[in-house]
């Protein structure tokens, strides 16, 4: 079998012993079995809330495993009719079955990373808040091309974008904004983005041109819905009123619409400001309070999770997950998974699913990469 086709049947390969190792293959069988007895049993339908559950469980298992088997059986036949074309000399049969397993590596790759996207809240909107770190001017542009970077990837996915919260620069870009996006799998996939971001680059507002580094970071949360039960005191928080305002510090009204609520025992801080009454403002900010207490528990649930997700330290040097090198070459380099890209333009510009996706993969292999920091 020539180089190219067995290229492609090596990514399957792989991408098919990720799926079969996430869904612990036999237990998943079973589970199956086990479920398709739940809903023939007329007991289960007398609980719709019971029955919807497990009708969600049993749908993505089975879809996941069919997709799995389907993709095992076409792999296994088209391997066939390519080593059949070589016996018989058919070049033009062969070049066929290369371009089919070409589109079946496409095929396998995505759906692996949807069934990567099975976690508790991976369906859900989610909250992608931005900070910039020390460094003034520098950090809180970069910060500012971080909210844009995210805006365009979700825009790309046919996701909409709301901006929560927002408090502009002193000179360019944002020190801090909460983005809301909502849209199929948006917390699955962006979870993986918590962390520091570094950029390296000549800056434009240093007029002797020198390069700077800046970090700013990333704290992705799921919307959670009223399902789920989060339990908090009213004692522990603290909630401050302040005047809202827009990009570039203009304000946007003349009263203390805007609120601040913080959760004392974990330090999390939630705002919003995007409403002009402060009622609004207040159940935005609590909703998202909640969802910041629910991802800390998902966090002590899920060990391999608290590394990716501890951006609560100093938004600076050892922290970061990924740099973007803009001079003296063009490089975005992942320091968790070794994904890079030459295109750093386009990474900006939302291009982030092959990152997205290997940060996903990672989850489940719990293989880390040893990659060297670019300089």
């Amino acid at each position: 079998m020539r180089a190219e086709a067995q290229s492609h049947v090596d990514r399957i390969k792989d991408a098919l012993a990720l799926l079969r190792r996430f869904l612990d293959w036999d237990r998943a069988l079973r589970r199956l079995d086990e479920l398709n007895a739940r809903v023939e049993d007329q007991a289960l339908w007398n609980d719709p809330k019971a029955a919807q559950e497990v009708m969600r469980e049993r749908r993505r298992l089975d879809e996941a495993i069919t997709a799995t088997k389907a993709i095992q059986s076409e792999l296994d036949d088209t391997v066939e009719l390519i080593e059949m074309a070589e016996a018989e000399g058919d070049t033009e049969m062969e070049t066929e079955g290369v371009e089919a397993l070409a589109q079946l590596a496409v095929r396998a790759e995505h759906d692996k990373v949807q069934a990567l996207l099975a976690g508790e809240a991976d369906a859900n909107d989610t909250y992608i808040e931005i900070n910039s770190g020390a460094g003034g001017t520098e950090s809180q542009d970069w910060a500012g091309m971080l909210q844009r970077m995210y805006t365009r990837w979700a825009e790309r996915r046919g996701m909409k974008v709301e901006l929560i919260d927002y408090h502009a620069g002193e000179q360019a870009g944002i020190k801090s904004a909460t983005l809301l996006v909502k849209g199929e799998n948006a917390y699955g996939f962006a979870k993986t983005e918590s962390g520091v971001h570094r950029l390296v680059r000549i800056s434009p507002y240093d007029s002797a041109a020198r390069r700077h580094t800046s970090f700013s970071s990333v704290w992705v949360y799921p919307v959670i819905d009223d399902n789920i039960e989060v339990d908090y005191n009213e004692s522990d928080l603290r909630i401050d009123t302040y005047r809202a305002s827009g990009a570039g510090g203009q304000h946007i009204n003349t009263t203390d619409s805007a609120v601040r609520i913080t959760h004392i025992p974990t330090g999390i801080v939630v705002q919003c400001q995007n409403q002009r009454s402060q009622h609004k403002n207040k159940a935005e900010a609590y909703n998202q309070l909640r969802a910041r207490l629910y991802e800390l528990e998902l966090q002590k649930r899920e060990a391999v999770a608290n590394a990716e997700n501890a951006t609560k330290t100093d938004i600076g040097w050892g922290h970061q997950i990924r740099s973007y090198v803009l001079q003296p070459y063009q490089l975005v380099k992942d320091l968790r998974t070794g994904v890079t890209s030459t295109a750093p333009g386009d990474v900006l510009d939302g291009a982030l699913d092959p990152f997205m996706a290997a940060a996903l993969s990672q989850r489940v292999t719990g293989e880390k990469v040893d990659v060297e920091d670019v300089d």
